[in-house]
């Protein structure tokens, strides 16, 4: 499909730069199937869903991955996007051409790493050099990874640590946050159990390329990158269960939703799972996993504006955009959120 079908005008002044507080006051749009949107806030969710339901969350964990230094006398900056191993990452470096393999970059705090190797797609992979382990290297030395349309618009701070990081984090590795998950708090937590609806997690390390455009002009030219992701067995019968009563899989996330769908064969059943994923969901895909979704509001001709018109339709996702456009939500990571329900 053309990728300009999923570009739509967004307003400056409705791109988030500080979360909603408490941040289950922040509003979300429900677009159930043809019926009328209805502006709702996060923490009605337990009243839109039916006892027996089931939210999966993403427990990954943003490291501070975000880098700022030198290679000699030039000043360069990295990204880190996904790891290779114990000491070694793949990053998107800016001012890249300072940069060349076998070059020792020095990013303060004690943590240097050098260019070992420059991939197709212009980035890096870094070997971070010392004994200590590279997560405690970048809690001295790196800062959390915001988003581009956030990072251009103020500096990132201290606040940001607590900010960007769902109340379900535990596995380090992300580079992005799991941004639906940012709404939830252990009151509305509490809820979501007094209803009845059930939880489960799974991990999945979002990578620095959900924020990168979709150059091409079509989406099968688009190649994504991949990300590493895991559910347990457990988790899986638990869900396949789920579905089986009748009861319904609601994703928090598109990270928790891409990896469920990774991990769905035909059948529909979902199975353990713990590899790279590169799933591209367009519209035409038919899903396996999820029964719906909970996630943020887009970018324009994003990979993830695609994945919720494949869900919900293009034209009725292109309406549900300028719904919130003209009601003033708020959008991207630290913006509000949407329920989607086919």
């Amino acid at each position: 499909m053309r990728v300009d079908l999923f570009d739509f005008e967004l307003p400056n002044e409705r791109i988030a730069l500080r979360p909603a507080r408490p941040r289950d006051a922040a509003r979300m749009l429900v677009v159930q199937g043809n019926a009328p949107f209805s502006d709702c806030n996060v923490s009605d969710l337990p009243d839109l869903l039916e006892p027996g339901d089931v939210l999966v969350f993403n427990d990954t964990r943003v490291i501070p991955a975000q880098l700022e230094g030198r290679r000699g006398e030039a000043r360069i900056g990295a990204t880190l996007h996904k790891r290779v191993d114990l000491r070694r990452w793949q990053a998107f470096v800016r001012n890249a051409k300072r940069l060349r393999v076998g070059d020792v970059a020095e990013f303060g705090g004690g943590l240097t790493a050098i260019a070992e190797e420059r991939l197709a797609d212009g980035s890096f992979v870094l070997f971070f050099e010392g004994e200590e382990p590279v997560e405690v290297l970048l809690e001295r030395a790196g800062t959390m990874p915001l988003p581009p349309y956030i990072a251009g618009k103020r500096a990132t701070d201290a606040q940001d640590r607590e900010d960007y990081q769902t109340m379900f984090a535990r596995e380090d590795g992300a580079v992005a946050a799991p941004t639906a998950a940012l709404h939830f708090t252990a009151r509305l937590m509490a809820a979501v159990a007094a209803r009845g609806i059930g939880t489960e997690t799974l991990t999945l390390h979002v990578g620095a390329g959900t924020f990168l455009p979709v150059k091409a002009e079509d989406t099968d030219d688009h190649q994504m990158h991949s990300e590493w992701g895991r559910i347990e067995q457990d988790a899986a019968d638990r869900l396949n269960a789920v579905r089986a009563r009748g009861n319904r899989v609601i994703a928090v996330g598109t990270t928790s939703l891409r990896l469920l769908e990774s991990a769905t064969g035909e059948d529909k059943v979902i199975r353990p799972f713990a590899g790279d994923t590169d799933i591209f969901i367009t519209p035409g895909y038919t899903f396996r996993a999820i029964d719906g979704l909970m996630t943020n509001f887009h970018l324009p001709k994003s990979t993830l504006f695609m994945l919720v018109s494949a869900l919900m339709g293009r034209e009725r996702m292109q309406e549900a955009y300028a719904h919130a456009i003209k009601e003033k939500y708020r959008f991207y990571s630290y913006g509000d959120s949407s329920l989607l329900l086919p």
